[in-house]
């Protein structure tokens, strides 16, 4: 980053000032009055997005949800991630899901006709200097914005200059305005929340729910990008399995980064932090630091996702064994999971209880647990919802709704979600997992350390469902087969 020559931000408002560094230059008025002029100017070729037609059907619908209302939907605004740096920025995904819109800072506003807008800061003027002095919002600095007609014809929806949005906020109602809240505190500002006489603000929380209870069924857009990000999660398997050696230590970093540049080049990003947990990490559910080594004899978990060009998130998790060959014991408790996962997905379809898919694969994994010998009670007594102690070696339910988050539709209630039925066109993970802590004493030295998780991607269809991610092996043989296969392959370019 060109960070010693950073040009001083033009014009004074806050956020810029905030912009503004001690060691920002000032530009001497020749400079200026040079860089006015010789420019050409060109459009930019844009077309209809492919996703532009389904962004306008779920408008409507959530328009149709709460008419007479105006709904506010902000994207949200870059993070600082230190200093005067920020991280890569990436849209809420409520907001992406309406619009297909990237930019940070945009806003949608659907009317009470239902007619919607979406607020976009346009391409820098040339009327102005901003283009070349404004490391914030620059052309020179940041890259070429749309002008408010490119962006309308890309997205198929209305566009207005960011700039007038505080105005149309100041004069709405907040009796009859719900706002996504969270995401811009100029937004929240602007449009005081309404409470009810429980202090609680029920009007913007419906709005949030609904959102998210109209994401429960994937349209067939949305499961084309899906199945793009699982197949770029399946590259990125296969990548790393090529530079995993069997008969020596590489570090967990190493596999994290491999995996990374498949997302990076295939997609745009990974759809959350890689798990690469060796040996005992395996054990940590949400072991992220990646600062650990493979060792040859012992169990590798990879828990990591593709997140494609269009924001939607594979979540695939794999165990395998570094040495290529898992030992008996390994074995065992990994054919006991892919039991408990295959159980599961025979079980799902529509109608089925969420909470009843939980408990199906988690009695298939107490009953391994009892094979072991490890259940200190019988498998009935363990299930029970007073004991549970079975969850001591499985810690976390069977799975969870994806889409643009990898955990998707977050917002819905209870009763749509997790105490709710399967639908058709649902997409969620199924991922059940046993984990045995290396300080665990009621379990046998030889299993402390030990963590296997697998876990697939699968769409609820008329009959049954659908494994997204098929084309990654599950059982222990067609994992010791498929890791030889690739080590045999030997790395690719991507």
């Amino acid at each position: 980053m060109t960070e010693a020559e950073q040009p001083e931000a033009a014009g004074a408002g806050t956020e810029k000032d905030k912009a503004q560094q001690t060691h920002d230059p000032a530009y001497p008025e020749k400079f200026v009055q040079f860089m006015r002029s010789g420019w050409r100017d060109t459009e930019l070729p844009v077309t209809l997005t492919t996703g532009a037609p389904n962004h306008a059907a779920r408008r409507a619908r959530l328009a149709a949800t709460f008419p007479g209302d105006t709904l506010v939907i902000p994207s949200g605004h870059e993070q600082v991630r230190a200093n005067d740096t920020n991280y890569t920025y990436r849209p809420g995904s409520d907001f992406f899901w309406l619009t297909g819109e990237f930019d940070p800072e945009s806003v949608l506003v659907i009317r009470p006709d239902g007619e919607a807008v979406l607020y976009v800061r346009p391409r820098s003027p040339r009327t102005t200097d901003e283009f070349f002095t404004d490391r914030l919002y620059g052309e020179l600095w940041i890259g070429r914005r749309h002008t408010l007609s490119e962006k309308s014809t890309e997205l198929g929806v209305a566009t207005a200059n960011l700039a007038d949005l505080p105005g149309v906020l100041a004069g709405l109602a907040p009796n009859r305005t719900r706002v996504l809240r969270g995401f811009d505190p100029r937004v929240d500002k602007a449009v005081l929340p309404v409470l009810e006489a429980d202090g609680k603000n029920h009007r913007d929380a419906e709005l949030a729910w609904t959102i998210s209870e109209h994401k429960l069924v994937k349209d067939a857009w949305e499961i084309a990008q899906l199945q793009d990000a699982i197949d770029a999660t399946t590259r990125g398997f296969e990548d790393v399995a090529r530079i995993i050696p069997a008969d020596r230590a590489v570090s967990e970093r190493l596999i994290e980064g491999v995996f990374g540049l498949r997302a990076r080049h295939d997609g745009n990003d990974v759809g959350y932090t890689s798990i690469v947990g060796s040996d005992a990490h395996a054990t940590i559910l949400h072991w992220i630091r990646n600062d650990g080594r493979t060792e040859p004899g012992k169990l590798l978990l990879m828990d990591m996702g593709v997140e494609n060009r269009n924001l939607y998130t594979a979540d695939i998790t794999r165990t395998i064994p570094v040495s290529g060959r898992f030992t008996p014991l390994q074995k065992q408790v990994y054919d006991i999971v892919h039991a408990s996962q295959q159980a599961g997905m025979d079980f799902i379809k529509p109608g089925v209880k969420f909470t009843d898919v939980h408990t199906t694969c988690m009695r298939v994994l107490a009953e391994g647990l009892a094979d072991l010998g490890i259940l200190p009670c019988s498998v009935d007594e363990a299930m029970e919802k007073d004991s549970m102690i079975y969850r001591r070696w499985t810690l976390h339910g069977f799975g969870h709704m994806l889409g643009l988050d990898v955990h998707d539709c977050a917002n819905a209630r209870n009763e749509a979600y997790r105490d709710g039925e399967l639908d058709e066109g649902y997409v969620l993970t199924v991922e059940p997992g046993l984990y045995f802590q290396a300080e665990d004493e009621l379990v046998p030295a030889e299993l402390r350390g030990v963590g296997v998780r697998i876990e697939d991607d699968v769409m609820v269809t008329a009959e049954g469902c659908v494994n997204l991610s098929a084309g990654l092996p599950r059982t222990s043989a067609e994992v010791e087969n498929w890791l030889g296969a690739q080590r045999e392959a030997g790395p690719r370019l991507p």
